[in-house]
């Protein structure tokens, strides 16, 4: 038998049994109004205690946050799905980091084309006190 058959007959008996719940709800529901206080009690508190046996069956942790909410609870999820939630944060702050370092290394780069230009080259001592000498620097080396 393959997986894929598997996987099928499993998602085929989970849609069955979802639409006889649907039945049996909807069943329940039309004769609910013709039930006694006492019967209607019974029959909450035993689809509470159906409710969290399904819940602790899946192993559904559900916690209260400080405004009322539920949510599933993050602590019992495995290691390998907590680090890949965190990972792609870990993965931005890694890029910004990287871009940083690579603009600053071609700001040094520049500069030292520059001062490499001014040391080689043969000018005079009075180019350097030419009101055109910083047009010259802007200027792209003519090789």
């Amino acid at each position: 038998m393959k997986l894929d058959d598997r996987t099928y007959r499993d998602a085929a008996r989970a849609a069955s049994e979802a639409r006889f719940a649907r039945a049996v709800a909807a069943c329940l529901s039309e004769s609910a109004d013709r039930l006694s206080p006492d019967v209607a009690e019974r029959l909450r508190f035993g689809r509470e205690k159906a409710l969290e046996l399904a819940r602790s069956s899946r192993g559904e942790a559900v916690g209260v946050t400080a405004s009322g909410a539920a949510i599933a609870g993050f602590g019992r999820s495995p290691w390998w799905l907590r680090f890949a939630s965190v990972l792609p944060l870990v993965a931005l702050v890694g890029g910004l980091v990287m871009i940083q370092n690579w603009q600053t290394r071609t700001q040094i780069s520049v500069a030292a084309e520059i001062d490499e230009a001014l040391l080689g080259d043969d000018l005079p001592i009075n180019a350097y006190r030419d009101p055109g000498f910083a047009e010259f620097l802007k200027a792209p080396p003519s090789e």
